[in-house]
């Protein structure tokens, strides 16, 4: 039985726009209500939630039998982190702050077994493997790997080319905020220049022939982004979702009382 069929993966390689969410919150059952939403896809985010291993773990285990397609974005790029997302059951990883070409490659390598990669090889007692119910999980999980790398800043905008010459990132996701910020305009990813770089760069990975995503909660901006070339889309983040829900409903029945 080989490991279990990467569906993002496929729609990357099929060119289809998807469409998906951030889980923020770091709980299962939050995360388990999200999973019914109807998304392409979800994003348990672990460089800003407060997510460690085992609430990965237990998102995964919460999602399993959810239409969405799952993402894990580690804290950092380290082998090791990523090691033990792959083995909780990851199938996608997103990688933060990538600056480099030689950064993509030793990525690559990372989600990769041996020989062409350092994937520690321990995934026959892990939920990667169903527990060892996927006799062939070690032969066949490099080709349901899926990496998305993240360019946020100048150092990776100026080595966006090595970035996109680097087989085996999928996707390369544009982090909105932090680029906004090292452009000189932190709190406003939505200044004209940010956006021009923004739409040049969607349009480059576009032509370099991986998938480019984008976070975008804007309606406008989105569209624009979707018309350089963005495929891969977040239009939602979970705290936002129901913040921005809750206050309007508060709003809706409670009026301002006289002070």
């Amino acid at each position: 039985m080989p490991a279990p069929i990467n569906r993002l993966k496929q729609r990357f390689k099929a060119g289809d726009t998807t469409f998906g969410s951030w889980l923020s919150f770091a709980e299962a059952a939050t995360s388990e209500v999200m999973g019914t939403a109807g998304f392409d896809w979800l994003v348990i985010d672990s460089e800003h939630a407060a997510n460690d291993i085992r609430s990965i773990r237990n998102q995964l285990m919460a999602l399993q039998t959810s239409p969405s397609s799952l993402i894990v974005r580690v804290t950092i790029g380290e082998p090791w982190i990523i090691k033990q997302a792959l083995d909780v059951g990851a199938q996608t990883i997103l990688v933060p702050m990538v600056e480099s070409g030689g950064q993509a490659r030793d990525l690559v390598r990372a989600i990769t077994y041996p020989p062409h990669g350092i994937r520690g090889v321990g995934a026959t007692a892990t939920r990667a493997s169903r527990f060892s119910n996927i006799p062939d999980y070690t032969q066949t999980a490099d080709d349901q790997i899926s990496l998305i790398v993240q360019v946020e800043n100048r150092k990776g905008l100026a080595a966006l080319d090595d970035i996109l010459a680097v087989q085996g990132v999928d996707c390369v996701f544009i982090g909105p905020a932090d680029l906004a910020a090292d452009l000189g305009h932190r709190g406003d990813p939505a200044h004209p220049e940010v956006h021009a770089v923004i739409l040049e760069m969607l349009e480059r990975i576009d032509r370099a022939g991986k998938v480019p995503g984008i976070l975008c909660l804007n309606e406008e901006l989105t569209e624009s982004y979707l018309e350089a070339g963005a495929r891969f889309v977040a239009v939602a983040i979970d705290v936002i979702t129901l913040v921005t829900a809750a206050r309007a409903t508060a709003a809706r029945w409670i009026k301002p009382t006289a002070t």
